[in-house]
């Protein structure tokens, strides 16, 4: 989305990056013109980010995971390198 230069000063001015506006913009409740993150909601997203942090370090260390489906249905599952021949 553009922005004016108006709020390009209030960002320098406030030390509000532009990345923070869009997380605000993709995850905040909008109420009338306003939409906000509170601190709760900081807080949070940053559990849940911690939660996905320590799976993602899990399957990172397997190697990887693969997840076969057929249509909308989960088949089976394996280590990405399980399967490697040589």
């Amino acid at each position: 989305m553009a922005r004016t230069r108006h709020i390009q000063r209030r960002m320098s001015q406030r030390g509000i990056q532009g990345g923070m506006l869009d997380l605000v913009s993709q995850f905040g409740v909008e109420k009338g013109d306003l939409c906000y993150v509170n601190g709760k909601a900081c807080a949070d997203a940053v559990k849940e980010l911690d939660r996905l942090r320590k799976l993602l370090i899990k399957m990172q260390e397997k190697g990887g995971i693969v997840l076969v489906r057929d249509g909308d249905v989960d088949i089976t599952t394996y280590r990405l390198d399980s399967y490697t021949r040589h």
